[in-house]
């Protein structure tokens, strides 16, 4: 099963990356960094999800 923080996780992830990859090919530091967050941002909100799934499971 998978919820909507899963889902927002990787799609932040995915967001990330691609703004990242287009800060450093443009040579635009400030989307490179904001690109990184994103992706930091989404791997947290993912795991928040699997955490959250795992206690659904358990309980």
């Amino acid at each position: 099963m998978v919820n909507k923080n899963h889902v927002a996780g990787l799609a932040k992830q995915v967001k990330g990356a691609v703004k990242q990859a287009v800060g450093k090919a443009t040579g635009n530091r400030r989307t490179q960094a904001e690109g990184m967050a994103d992706k930091v941002a989404g791997k947290v909100q993912k795991v928040y999800g699997d955490v959250k799934d795992k206690v659904r499971k358990a309980l």
